[in-house]
């Protein structure tokens, strides 16, 4: 009789199929994948090479993990164990870094969280995500001081420089307590949680993405192969680190031993510089990046003889920033992701043909989201309703869905949004697309509430809820406008209250300002009666014609 081969996590004994009776699982060769092991592989691989550059600091990657270790064992002695969360407050420096090693060491999760949010919002996300400790760097401290004051738990605060925040204890006499042999274990199951990261969506409270440990390790591989990182890559911060854990390049970066340059804040002349200092050959960044770069003035820009690869996730340049920015001397890559899926989920890959090609089609083929990463399983555009692929015809348009690995494990404390994110087997993006014949998909449309502004997502809902509570104000609307700048920015159209003194343009845009992050203030604003449907639903597709127009 024939055997049928069984699960492999069918029980041990009789039936087994010989091709794993006494083929089991052993610590010698199976380990749960952890991020944390990269950096375990490259001290003994590249002790000595140097592995964080951050201004006149220098870390080799023995240096970095000494003080992971030392963060790992000084976290522990402070009661932090398995998934506990850590949550950070802090711009691109060297303790966010050690910070994605350290805290997964523990098996605790890591809390990246967006400095350029308002003190409610992180005062959330430390109660959402039940936040033990609040490592917080002297830039923030501000913001720290008014999120903590709206916090009723308890959280340890450990400073980066002066702060000034009563209790704090400073990072590095907590390193010094911290053993530098301490003999980490990571998790004990690759499935567990590993990162929480904050995403606005569409709804008025943020979503905590959470991130396993395998799909950590996977997405650093998958990013070292897709963007071609090695030993002698040097790496650009010129991505927040908050803003999916950097889509995973923190992660990335050390994988392939290569050096991190850490940048404070994206500022043309100091990448310039630091480009030619140091010989960054990979960086990545949202669109109003690269449109910096290449509107930098010429007292700016400083030459460099290496050619800079450069990741663009978000909007797709425009043909006109692709151009200037090849002939600065960078390679412009077209990524696409999520939160949701750890940062990049496709790649626009060049193709030979395209040397072929004119440069108006050459750029146009380079605005496409591509084909999946290696460690991605799958994209598909599908239709929205039934969830039948379109035709890969260039044309047809449905929705994109991804699944594998490196999508998360879904949102904390939110089964409801899951279960409609995670919907048929796929995470359902809400972006819209064509699927050409290649493979590669290209979005045509994107979630219709959302406005994705210097690569920070805005929620309309959000906005419009601040508007609303302008006295003079009756009804809100807010859609993308196009932004030379930005990509996107947020347009606000006004319906006011009957009789009321009309307020100025900058009238409206203070009352946001003083209730909102900057990102999310409107640049524009417009006033009149809203088109409205029978049933008196405004049509935000005429309200996105008008705003295109302005």
């Amino acid at each position: 009789m024939t055997e049928t081969p069984q699960s492999p996590a069918r029980p041990e004994g009789a039936g087994r199929h010989r091709f794993e009776s006494g083929l089991d699982r052993t610590p010698a060769n199976y380990v749960p994948l952890t991020p944390a092991s990269l950096l375990a592989r490259a001290a003994a691989a590249v002790p000595g090479r140097v592995a964080v550059i951050d201004g006149d600091r220098r870390l080799t990657y023995a240096d970095l993990y000494v003080r992971c270790r030392r963060l790992a064992s000084a976290l522990a002695a402070r009661g932090v164990g398995t998934l506990d969360t850590v949550a950070i407050l802090a711009p691109n420096v060297t303790e966010m870094i050690e910070a994605h090693f350290a805290v997964p060491m523990l098996g605790a999760v890591l809390n990246p969280l967006n400095t350029r949010l308002d003190p409610a919002t992180i005062a959330f996300s430390l109660a959402h995500g039940d936040a033990r400790v609040l490592i917080v760097e002297a830039e923030c401290a501000p913001l720290a001081a008014r999120a903590l004051a709206d916090l009723a738990q308890p959280v340890l605060v450990v400073a980066i420089g002066e702060t000034g925040l009563d209790g704090a204890i400073p990072y590095e006499a907590l390193l010094e307590a911290g053993d530098p042999d301490h003999a980490w274990a990571g998790p004990a199951d690759e499935w567990q949680s590993l990162c929480l990261l904050y995403t606005s969506g569409t709804t008025g409270d943020p979503k905590g993405a959470v991130y396993s440990h395998r799909g950590a390790y996977l997405q650093a591989l998958g990013n070292a192969v897709t963007f071609g990182l090695t030993a002698e890559s040097v790496y650009l911060w010129t991505l927040p680190m908050f803003h999916c854990s950097g889509w995973s390049y923190p992660w990335a970066s050390v994988a392939a031993c290569a050096t991190q340059v850490c940048l404070r804040k994206v500022e043309p002349s100091a990448i310039f510089r630091l480009i030619a200092r140091h010989g960054v050959t990979h960086l990545c960044g949202a669109p109003i990046v690269l449109s910096m770069l290449a509107h930098a003035p010429a007292s700016d820009r400083t030459a460099f003889p290496q050619r800079v690869r450069c990741a663009v996730g978000g909007a797709a340049p425009s043909s006109t920033i692709i151009r200037t920015m090849e002939e600065l001397g960078f390679q412009v890559t077209h990524l696409y992701g999520a939160t949701e899926s750890y940062g990049p989920a496709t790649v626009c890959l060049a193709q030979p043909d395209w040397a072929e090609l004119s440069d108006a089609d050459r750029y146009a083929r380079m605005a496409r989201q591509g084909v999946p990463l290696a460690t991605l399983e799958a994209v598909a555009v599908v239709d929205p309703a039934g969830g039948e692929p379109v035709p890969r015809d260039g044309a047809a348009v449905g929705e994109i869905v991804l699944r594998g690995n490196t999508v998360m494990k879904g949102y904390l404390g939110n089964p409801d949004a899951t279960e409609r994110a995670l919907d048929g087997g796929w995470y359902r993006t809400g972006d819209l697309a064509v699927w050409h014949p290649d493979g590669s998909v290209e979005i045509k449309d994107r979630a219709k509430d959302i406005i994705i502004s210097g690569g920070e997502n805005i929620s309309s809902l959000e906005v419009e809820e601040v508007l609303m509570r302008h006295p003079a104000v009756m009804l809100a609307a807010v859609v993308a406008r196009p932004d030379a700048t930005w990509g996107e920015s947020p347009c606000a159209f006004l319906e006011m209250k009957p009789g009321a003194m009309i307020p100025s343009d900058q009238e409206v845009i203070a009352f946001c300002r003083d209730r909102l992050a900057r990102f999310k203030v409107p640049k524009t604003v417009v006033f009149g009666a809203l088109p409205k449907t029978s049933t008196g639903k405004i049509q935000k597709f005429v309200l996105r014609d008008q705003a295109r127009a302005l």
